[in-house]
């Protein structure tokens, strides 16, 4: 079976490879590993993950995304051949046809980097469909129904709030806040009030572990280790979920104001339709415990996390992939 099409969610923290028929492939850090003299790709994926806080001078683990876009071209470049390599396996008698997820408010410039970094890694045609879109097909919403959907689509750089319906985008909002958001909050927070230092790898096992977006009946509990402040020294402190829900109180204020101005722009027909079927989250972010319950107390929208939802945007570019002649005039920017 020769692979003709991918399906690439082109995440900050996550790259995740769709190939129809097949499924999700791929499910790696987008993290890049970089000699600093030559500036050479040495690893990536998991294996530049593990580099992350641990490299000597001589090498830099970075991630070629930030918020969702591009930071760095080349180092993008490499990371799309590695994964596209990766889904074909060794034998390629074709160009493939490359779907990518970007989020909604990226500019026209931001959009051809993706394509041009796609075709530069192998690509025979690279298509640009919106997050939100994707998310939605991949939590089985209906989007060409004429009845508005609200989608929440909270990855690790950015969340993408949008109401949908018959297959295109009638508002939407793009806040820079995500799991990267989350740890460097966590991380912070454990600064101020322990005097200890930890670093991002250990700041999002608080969070998968222990983090809840609000105070809990009976708080769950984690021993973090870190770097005494004062006296330099490893230490071993025990964290708790209310300092997680301490730490996140402000940018999670930040993404219910966006959903609520992308309710207030929603028109009032569509704004019927998701009261009555309510806000749907995917990313993984939205995994965040009570996050869910949070949305909903705040907004008065019932609120549901979708079943894999850190699979969804991947999920859905294999779908749209499929449909890829419905799609084409639609939704999508190609090359």
């Amino acid at each position: 079976m020769f692979i003709k099409k991918i399906g690439i969610d082109l995440g900050t923290t996550n790259v995740l490879v769709h190939v129809p028929k097949k499924g999700i492939i791929v499910n790696e850090p987008s993290v890049v590993a970089i000699s600093k003299e030559d500036r050479k790709v040495l690893a990536v994926g998991l294996e530049a993950k593990d580099m992350i806080g641990r490299t000597p001078d001589s090498i830099i683990a970075e991630r070629p995304l930030k918020d969702g876009v591009i930071a760095n071209y080349n180092t993008t470049e490499a990371m799309l051949r590695y994964f596209i390599n990766k889904a074909l396996g060794g034998v390629r008698l074709f160009r493939p046809e490359v779907m990518i997820a970007v989020p909604a408010g990226i500019t026209s410039t931001e959009r051809r980097a993706v394509i041009d970094a796609a075709v530069a890694s192998g690509a025979k045609a690279a298509y640009i469909i919106k997050e939100p879109i994707v998310a939605a097909i991949g939590a089985d919403i209906p989007i060409g129904a004429a009845s508005g959907h609200m989608i929440i689509d909270i990855g690790g750089g950015t969340a993408e709030i949008a109401v949908i319906s018959l297959g295109g985008i009638v508002s939407c909002g793009s806040v820079r806040i995500g799991g990267n958001k989350f740890d460097a909050e966590i991380a912070e927070y454990i600064r101020h009030k322990y005097n200890i230092a930890v670093g991002e790898r250990t700041a999002e096992e608080v969070k998968i572990n222990i983090g809840s977006a609000m105070f809990m009946n009976k708080p769950l509990t984690l021993e973090v280790k870190g770097r005494d402040m004062i006296s330099g020294l490893p230490k071993i402190i025990t964290v708790t979920s209310d300092d997680t829900t301490e730490a996140l109180q402000n940018v999670l204020e930040k993404l219910i104001d966006s959903i609520k101005e992308v309710l207030q722009q929603t028109p009032p027909e569509l704004s019927a339709d998701v009261m009555d079927k309510g806000i749907i989250m995917s990313g993984g972010s939205s995994l965040l415990r009570n996050l869910d319950e949070l949305v909903a107390g705040q907004t008065g929208v019932p609120t549901y996390v979708a079943d894999d939802a850190l699979l969804c945007v991947a999920k859905g570019t294999g779908i749209a992939l499929d449909n890829l002649e419905s799609y084409k005039r639609s939704i999508l920017a190609t090359k």
